[in-house]
C-alpha cells in the first residue's frame, strides 16, 4: 500500500484506532504505537507527534484518562484508560465506518458483485 495514500485514507480514523487499542486495555505511548503497528501486521506506524496530538484531543473530549503507572524501575509512565463516553464512542464509530465502507465501496467498484 503507498505511504501517502494509506496515511490520508488513516489520518480521520486515527482518534478510533487509539480508541480500539484503549478498549483491549490500559496502555502508554509506545506501547499503543507498537500496538498499532502490530493490529495493521506491519504495514502503518503512527508517528509520535500525531499519537499525542490524538491523545491530548481525546482527554479534553474525556474518550479517555491519564494517569501515572507506579514503575519501579526507570521512569514513571503515562497511561491511558478509556472511558464509558470513549467505549461508546469507538462503538459508533465503528457502525459508521462500516456503513462508509460499503457505500464506499459501490461507488468505486460499481454495486454489490465484487468482493
Amino acid at each position: 500500500m503507498g505511504e501517502n495514500i494509506s496515511s490520508d485514507l488513516i489520518r480521520g480514523h486515527i482518534d478510533t484506532i487509539i480508541l480500539r487499542v484503549l478498549n483491549d486495555g490500559d496502555n502508554y505511548g509506545y506501547e499503543i504505537i507498537k500496538a498499532i503497528s502490530a493490529n495493521s501486521y506491519g504495514e502503518y506506524e503512527l508517528k509520535e507527534p500525531s499519537l499525542y496530538t490524538s491523545l491530548k484531543r481525546l482527554e479534553a473530549q474525556t474518550m479517555i484518562a491519564s494517569y501515572w503507572g507506579d514503575e519501579s524501575q526507570g521512569g514513571r509512565r503515562k497511561y491511558y484508560k478509556i472511558t464509558p463516553l470513549g467505549i461508546q464512542t469507538y462503538w459508533k464509530a465503528v457502525a459508521q465506518w462500516k456503513i462508509a465502507r460499503e457505500l464506499i465501496n459501490k461507488l468505486i467498484e460499481g454495486g454489490e458483485h465484487h468482493e
